[in-house]
């Protein structure tokens, strides 16, 4: 290859097929001091690597990745060690990862009529989601070669409309190696890596997502199909991507490390000598994000999945760790950050950008991500405070209610908006929503890492009684309650809505909260026991209720923040620490639609004093989660309060409407 004069390499190769070529770089570097044992770490262990003095790696003999390269051939199975045919040998010489291509690929037809959703912001109701998980189990109802793939999540879209989500956020997509845990003994070599969080490569789509082992190719095309399917129901793609780090960790050498190292990663001078890898991701390195070559790969591979695979959005994994500089210091004004919210290819697709605004480093950015005003945010705040409040913890009625009426004092900057604060209170990151009600503790024992691993604070309450099966009535009528007073303040909450898959039937994990390695039935997405809750009209009905209840209030999906008149604060009493019950009025100043809501987190019932609706109006139930189902929610909103006392259960809430 030779160098041009910007100093990108190049080659041009003539005669080669259009498709099937497998592809690798191999790079050679001058020689310097070796590194220290302590730098070098596991790579002395790998044939033809040598690591040295200054953090450069190189491994001449060891093909190498492109970090460009459009489609990644490996293995074509999930969970087989097999290799594709044609793909380099694994092991301490070689890499099973090549690059390919399909040049004489036929435009994909997206369809007459075809259109990208181009859902508002104030509309969104997002369903976290694995590919992976959503259909591997043989109960999905899909043909054996479908389960776990793009096409198989698309053949689910009745679900997803049925739920009246309008978005799904995919879990990693983009080319990873499922069986790197078990690639050397440790302790977790018995997992799968299913979340993916674990990149290879930022242009390729899973190969293993697609049909059959069809291969990288198959995939891509039937990524492309999950897409048009999705967006001809009007739901849009998220996808959640990692760019602040890959899958080489202090020890792996695939791509990046091998070409330049230096350049692609953040180093730090080492206690033993020589210079080692930066770890503000948990993973053992961390992209040098903001580095001008960094930051025109991560651009391309952005305007590559929208203008290509036609995805809506993306969630930035630990995003916070992309807000650094060279050596790991927080910048106010990331050029990286900077380059993706004014990158023309992205404005022109409205390209909906969110950030996990914290790392593994400290820096937490909940309300300050720099965000140009078009970022939204993964509210850590919000999950914390409505966990704790709903679970009756002293202190939160204030928190309590800054963050179901939109977090105005984190996102009432410059130009951000309500829907800019992502609300949630679970994600694939935690317990379930089932598992937040079920147990005190994490029971993460599956994993490996004698239960070290996982999140400590749960925010979590078990109602009574440790553990998801064999509970007493009371306290699974209890947790029933709290699963739909948790899913009530989500959805009752100014801001975006997520929710995680499997908890709209209540999915348990049996209280492991770091579910990444696991790719069996306990992960599964478990469709017998949607059947089972769908058809006893259970908390499957509710959770549909309530969204399909949000949809149909201007007043939830606001993309102004909550003025003095459009909101009051019922016995508020901030100052008391022991004051767990709240409710409010939001006002329609336009057609006197108003929507009255109370939570109590109390031990006891609470007579609550109804305020005046709006003139030549009564108020209606809606909701309320202490009635049995399908009494809780109504729909139609028929039935009419009388008198201006309404007794609020313990640990229960209640939705009225004005008519």
């Amino acid at each position: 290859m030779r160098r041009d004069e910007d100093g990108v390499w190049g080659v041009f190769a003539e005669g080669m097929a259009h498709q099937g070529v497998l592809y690798s770089l191999r790079v050679e570097g001058p020689p310097g001091p070796p590194a220290p044992r302590t730098a070098a770490r596991g790579l002395a262990k790998q044939e033809g690597v040598e690591a040295q003095e200054d953090g450069g790696v190189w491994a001449p003999g060891r093909p190498l990745l492109d970090p460009y390269a459009p489609l990644v051939a490996g293995r074509d199975v999930w969970g087989e060690w097999r290799q594709a045919e044609g793909s380099a040998p694994g092991g301490a010489s070689g890499s099973q990862w090549l690059g390919t291509f399909d040049f004489a690929e036929e435009a994909f037809d997206w369809g007459a009529g075809y259109r990208r959703p181009g859902v508002a912001w104030e509309d969104l109701v997002i369903y976290e989601c694995s590919v992976r998980l959503f259909t591997a189990n043989p109960n999905s109802g899909i043909a054996s070669g479908r389960r776990g793939s793009f096409l198989g999540l698309a053949d689910k879209v009745g679900h997803l409309k049925r739920l009246g989500v309008t978005a799904v956020e995919l879990l990693p997509v983009f080319e990873y190696d499922e069986l790197e845990l078990q690639a050397q003994p440790n302790p977790r070599d018995h997992m799968t890596n299913t979340w993916g969080y674990s990149t290879l490569n930022f242009f390729a789509p899973m190969s293993r997502f697609a049909v059959g082992g069809g291969g990288a190719r198959r995939a891509a095309r039937e990524f492309k199909e999950m897409v048009r399917r999705l967006h001809s129901e009007n739901i849009e793609v998220i996808l959640d991507v990692v760019y602040n780090h890959t899958s080489e960790g202090s020890e792996n050498v695939v791509s990046f490390r091998g070409i330049d190292s230096r350049l692609y990663y953040m180093h730090e001078e080492l206690e033993g000598g020589g210079m080692g890898l930066m770890n503000f991701s948990g993973c053992g390195n961390t992209l040098n994000a903001n580095h001008p070559i960094v930051v025109d790969l991560i651009i391309d591979s952005l305007r590559h999945w929208v203008e290509h695979y036609h995805v809506d959005g993306f969630r930035f994994d630990l995003a916070s760790a992309l807000c650094r500089g060279e050596n790991g210091e927080p910048l106010p004004a990331p050029p990286l950050i900077r380059a993706i919210s004014k990158d023309p290819v992205l404005l022109a697709h409205n390209t909906k950008l969110i950030s996990e605004p914290w790392d593994c480093g400290g820096l937490y950015q909940v309300g300050s991500f720099p965000n140009w005003d078009v970022w939204g945010e993964w509210n850590g705040k919000f999950r914390d405070a409505v966990r704790g409040f709903i679970k009756g913890d002293d202190g939160l009625k204030g928190d309590f209610a800054r963050r179901i009426s939109g977090s105005s004092d984190l996102y009432q900057t410059n130009n951000r908006r309500p829907y800019h604060s992502i609300n949630f209170v679970i994600a694939h990151d935690g317990f379930t929503l089932r598992d937040l009600v079920s147990y005190n503790e994490k029971h993460n024992g599956a994993n490996g890492e004698q239960n070290r691993d996982g999140a400590n604070d749960n925010f979590s309450w078990n109602c009574g009684h440790e553990g998801s099966t064999n509970a007493p009535g009371s306290v699974e009528n209890l947790r029933a309650r709290q699963m739909r007073n948790l899913h009530l303040a989500l959805m009752l909450s100014q801001g975006t809505p997520m929710v995680m898959m499997g908890d709209e039937y209540g999915r348990s994990t049996g209280g492991n909260n770091n579910t990444y390695g696991i790719d069996s039935p306990l992960t599964w997405f478990d469709w017998d026991a949607l059947q089972r809750e769908a058809e006893g009209g259970s908390f499957f009905d509710f959770f549909c209720n309530v969204i399909e209840f949000r949809h149909a209030q201007p007043l939830l999906r606001r993309r102004d923040f909550l003025g003095p008149a459009d909101i009051t604060w019922h016995e508020t009493q901030w100052d008391n620490p022991e004051s767990k019950f709240l409710a409010f009025t939001l006002h329609d100043r336009e057609g006197g639609g108003d929507i009255y809501a109370a939570f109590n987190a109390h031990v006891y019932f609470v007579e609550a004093t109804l305020p005046h609706p709006p003139q030549g109006k009564s108020w209606f139930r809606v909701a309320d989660t202490n009635l049995p189902p399908p009494k809780d929610f109504n729909p139609k909103a028929d039935r009419k309060i009388q008198g201006r006392m309404y007794n609020v259960a313990p640990f229960s809430s209640v939705v009225m409407v004005a008519k």
